[in-house]
């Protein structure tokens, strides 16, 4: 697999030449609407073993393998004529093959409403180690909202991925409710009620383990909802189910701010079997426009993350959607929620130019809509997609988490596999 940025006079017909690769599965793989329309700036991943590579002024072997991420060596194993590997000159063709080491096996767990496409869900499960279903509302007197997820497990177990009841305190009016869950960590009956029910769902639904995803939870719970996560572990972790828990991007341990202080990383660590860090939403509907997951605030929480929980317990967070903010912003006004799909091809329906924020590591483009306004529109594309996977291994994670998988975008899942082998 290789990535390939569009720039001006770029057709499927010549990349398809140029890669020799059929033009099908160019399209194919990208999931592109309209195969006669591509825009500056979009990237393209090709599927191809190899591509011929002309060198041009300046350039030697080791820079060509580093943007490649190969080495030298498979550079030359597969371009007998250089004899001399610092002796190449510009306009000299060299073969340039695609990496097949995988960098090591990883976790990939992704969260799925069950209300998900069923053929989405069917061309993802081969890719997910884990289907956290979500989710189950707890409410005030220990009682769970039921959901409709038979078919969703039964597809999960199908593809040998295992299925986990997603446990939040989303409140009757569809938001994380600090009082809801503040008063089932402080009472003993409704949090043995509660954990009845988790039991009987368990085991009635054939789920595999539980991801407790509590939000929002006031500061001077923190030590109630540890110990409700230690009742947790000790009743369900015997039985032989996996513990997991959602954690917000923290940098420090006195980080302040509500969704933040009860969230205790180290404790969290000690006795979670993983934990998905909610590494995006830096850029979200309500906030200034910016990448929803720049790659130096992601790595920061990383850095931090590390030095509190074994790096292999720790699951990195991957949004997959963008935002569509109107400018000049104003506090108080909405971004429109869009797929990564949906932002390519507005770019290229508005004819924008997509660029590239380098130290974000993150696409962009801006357009005027109908009535003149300006936009900016943050969204995920190969490039940025690969930066953050590959933190994965130079922190030696356990892997990684999509929120959320409702929307299929093939590009995350052939960058994933291109780079790492996936445990089921």
């Amino acid at each position: 697999m290789f990535i390939h940025k569009v720039i001006r006079n770029d057709t499927v017909y010549k990349l398809a030449n140029r890669y020799n690769v059929p033009e099908e599965k160019i399209i194919d793989i990208n999931q592109l609407k309209d195969a006669s329309k591509l825009t500056i700036g979009q990237t393209l991943i090709i599927p191809a073993e190899y591509i011929t590579y002309v060198i041009k002024n300046g350039e030697n072997l080791y820079r060509i393998a580093r943007r490649y991420n190969i080495s030298v060596s498979q550079i030359l194993a597969v371009n007998p004529d250089i004899k001399n590997p610092g002796r190449i000159y510009p306009g000299q063709k060299i073969i340039v093959p695609k990496n097949n080491e995988v960098l090591k096996n990883i976790y990939v767990n992704g969260y799925a409403f069950p209300s998900i496409n069923m053929n989405t869900l069917k061309m993802s499960l081969s890719y997910l180690s884990f289907l956290s279903v979500f989710s189950y509302e707890v409410r005030e007197n220990g009682l769970l909202v039921p959901i409709n997820d038979e078919n969703i497990i039964r597809m999960a177990r199908a593809e040998n991925t295992l299925p986990f009841m997603v446990i939040t305190n989303i409140g009757e009016s569809g938001g994380f409710n600090s009082e809801l869950v503040s008063l089932i960590l402080n009472s003993e009956e409704v949090q043995d009620t509660l954990l009845g029910n988790i039991e009987y769902l368990l085991k009635s639904k054939g789920y595999s383990g539980i991801n407790i995803d509590f939000e929002y939870i006031y500061p001077s719970d923190k030590e109630n909802y540890n110990n409700f996560l230690r009742k947790v572990v000790e009743r369900f972790k015997p039985q032989g189910y996996t513990i997991s828990t959602a954690l917000a991007p923290k940098i420090s341990d006195n980080q302040q701010g509500l969704l933040y202080e009860a969230h205790d990383y180290a404790f969290h660590g000690t006795l979670a079997d993983f934990v998905v860090l909610m590494t995006y939403e830096w850029g979200y509907s309500r906030g200034e426009p910016q990448a929803v997951a720049p790659i130096n605030r992601v790595e920061q929480v990383l850095k931090y993350a590390v030095t509190r929980i074994p790096p292999l317990k720790i699951l990195m967070g991957m949004p997959n959607y963008g935002y569509d903010w109107t400018l000049p912003y104003r506090q108080g006004t909405v971004a429109r929620s869009l797929s990564n799909i949906a932002a390519v091809n507005l770019a290229i329906d508005v004819g924008a130019e997509i660029k590239y924020d380098s130290k974000a590591q993150a696409p962009y483009f801006n357009y005027y809509d109908k009535n003149g306004k300006l936009h900016i529109v943050w969204f995920d594309d190969a490039r940025s997609i690969e930066a953050r996977l590959r933190l994965v291994n130079k922190y030696d994670l356990g892997g990684v988490s999509f929120w959320t998988i409702t929307n299929y975008f093939r590009t995350n899942f052939e960058v994933l596999s291109s780079l790492y082998g996936i445990k089921k």
